[in-house]
């Protein structure tokens, strides 16, 4: 069962996540600066960065997952279940995973889903805590919650669920404290790190795009089909003549 997230919202209100919330959205925006005329797809708690691309894109939804604890209606977008998202297979063109992953009751399932409702050469954009930076060791943030990863194991969740693995990021560099002189300097812990620290940034960031050539999505009835199609063997060819 995984950990229950409170406070996002309360979390995004104070200073230290309005500060968090502007490099994010920094680092977000300039791996995908615009998604004109694309179908974007929130999951987690996403409401603070789908402005990036709400403008522009064709449609702009945020899923909350029904583990987000205290997440308030209305202000995070709609209500789900991550193993059975409710949209059509190849609804969006882009999905942005961020305060979901990490506290995923069962991340197989989840992604399972992602690639389900991606459109062929769709893209998933994941931030998760990373385990090695300040941030995924203090639980007074939401990113203090659930299981942290390095970007190597969140690359290789991903490719064993049929995205393969495009780019690497990282953000949050700044300690996770909310004094006003600490936070007046973000853009320099920012610059900072990212040069001179990038294995101990707080999140981990990951664009992948989703494989049509690497199987079909893992549902239970559909792996039992395959698995009983295999084993049944060749057919056999023709005689000559036959």
């Amino acid at each position: 069962m995984a950990d229950e997230v409170h406070g996002l919202p309360g979390f995004y209100a104070t200073p230290a996540g309005r500060v968090a919330a502007r490099l994010l959205r920094a680092r977000l925006a300039a791996i995908w600066p615009e998604a004109r005329g694309e179908r974007v797809l929130g999951i987690g708690w996403t409401s603070p960065y789908m402005d990036l691309w709400r403008g522009a894109a064709d449609r702009c939804i945020a899923a909350v997952p029904g583990q987000l604890g205290d997440a308030p209606r209305g202000q995070g977008g709609v209500w789900v279940d991550e193993a059975r998202l409710p949209f059509a297979d190849r609804a969006f063109d882009r999905v942005l995973l961020l305060h979901g992953l990490e506290v995923a009751e069962n991340a197989r399932r989840s992604l399972r889903e992602i690639w389900r409702v991606l459109a062929e050469d769709g893209r998933l954009l994941v931030v998760v805590p990373n385990r090695r930076g300040m941030w995924a060791h203090l639980e007074h943030t939401p990113f203090g919650q659930g299981h942290p990863y390095s970007a190597g194991q969140i690359s290789r969740l991903l490719t064993r669920h049929l995205f393969q693995v495009e780019r690497r990021d990282t953000a949050l560099f700044i300690p996770p404290f909310g004094w006003r002189p600490l936070l007046r300097g973000a853009r320099v812990w920012e610059a900072v790190g990212r040069n001179l620290a990038p294995r101990f940034a707080g999140v981990a960031v990951v664009e992948a795009r989703k494989s049509v050539w690497a199987g079909l999505p893992a549902g239970e009835k559909v792996l039992r089909r395959v698995v009983a199609e295999a084993g049944a063997g060749a057919p056999r060819r023709p005689r000559d003549g036959g």
